[in-house]
């Protein structure tokens, strides 16, 4: 591979720096350009990773910087909005960060955008590969546990924030299969926001995976914090928290650690960097099973979709989910789940620059 590819990056905040890592310690991507409505984020982002071309709107970046990747790093209302646009400038990739969409709806018209100008649209759940997800997936495959049954991820955090890579991570361990149904609970009582858009104070939710396994996710329900799960089979038992991974099954005589491939100082080890691999060999059709393809966060986007869903209807949600629209806007917007503890505030406002507390309804 000899091609140097334009990257465009939308959006200078801390994912912004992964993502910028990611394309600047691979050797086929450059960063020509950076926008952000905040001159003084882009001006740093520009310094801090060398980048020439600065600007304030991404629309304008987008018309002239004839990019061949564009990597959008805002926060998660303005998702759908930007890489439609992207998609329609035809760069020959599109990486938009976790998750997809805040509803079903527009995940599907990113994948629709995409596909309608041969885009390559790849969602930013970058753990798909920790060398440690990748041995998980490898196991269950060869049946180092027997048949798995169960798969429980429990996370201090929302389920659309962190929480969405404790779904993602069932998905992937499982061979990203089919979901036929989610039965979900939720507890929102204050006005909570994260990224600009509601989200739950708690909940916890179950899948019915194909084959009759299950998984369970619980966000916010004690002090758990492991990005990963615990996937117990009829043989045995793996545990994968972030980059970690131990096991035990009939041959193992006790718990045994998995040693990563990809150690690294760095928080996230080298996964922003073998993202960006990754997508330079998709380009190039050397890596047509792309981890992070736009299937794969939506599947992730519509189990969310679907826990919101079945507390708003109190059944269980059979999948493919019929509602298009976020289920968590509708129940608290028609009664359905009322706000008790008025007062909207948002869990990321320490990101935001200026006098702001939220970038709630901003474009």
């Amino acid at each position: 591979m000899s091609a140097k590819y334009r990257v465009g990056v939308i959006a200078s905040g801390r994912i912004a720096r992964e993502h910028g890592r990611g394309w600047d310690e691979c050797e086929h991507t450059e960063i020509v350009a950076i926008a952000d409505s905040h001159p003084d984020a882009a001006s740093s982002y520009a310094s801090d990773f060398k980048v020439e071309n600065q600007y304030s709107d991404y629309r304008e970046m987008l018309d002239k910087e004839n990019l061949d990747i564009v990597s959008i790093c805002s926060w998660d209302p303005q998702h759908a909005e930007m890489s439609i646009a992207a998609s329609a400038r035809k760069p020959k990739a599109v990486l938009c960060e976790k998750p997809m969409a805040i509803s079903l709806g527009e995940a599907d018209a990113m994948i629709i955008a995409a596909q309608r100008n041969d885009v390559k649209l790849a969602i930013g759940h970058q753990r798909r590969f920790y060398s440690s997800w990748r041995e998980a997936r490898a196991m269950i495959k060869k049946g180092a546990i027997g048949k798995p049954r169960r798969l429980w991820s429990a996370i201090r955090a929302g389920m659309m924030n962190t929480g969405s890579h404790c779904i993602d991570f069932q998905l992937y361990a499982l061979g990203d299969p089919k979901v036929n149904w989610v039965m979900g609970s939720v507890e929102r009582h204050t006005d909570h926001y994260v990224f600009g858009h509601r989200v739950e104070d708690r909940c916890a939710g179950i899948i019915g995976y194909a084959g009759g396994i299950e998984g369970v996710i619980e966000n916010e329900l004690n002090d758990t914090y492991e990005v990963g799960a615990h996937i117990y089979g009829e043989e045995g038992m793996i545990v994968v928290n972030d980059n970690s991974l131990r096991y035990m099954n009939a041959s193992s005589n006790g718990w045994k650690e998995f040693e990563p491939t990809d150690k690294s100082q760095h928080g996230y080890g080298n996964a922003f960097v073998d993202q960006a691999y990754g997508i330079c060999r998709w380009i190039e059709g050397d890596f047509e099973d792309y981890y992070g393809k736009a299937e794969h966060g939506r599947a992730a986007t519509e189990i969310m979709m679907a826990v919101y869903e079945s507390a708003r209807v109190h059944e269980r949600v059979s999948l493919p989910l019929q509602t298009r629209a976020n289920p968590l806007d509708v129940a608290v917007e028609s009664g359905v789940m009322p706000v008790t503890r008025p007062g909207v505030w948002d869990e990321r406002s320490f990101l935001v620059r200026g006098e702001g507390m939220s970038w709630l309804g901003k474009k």
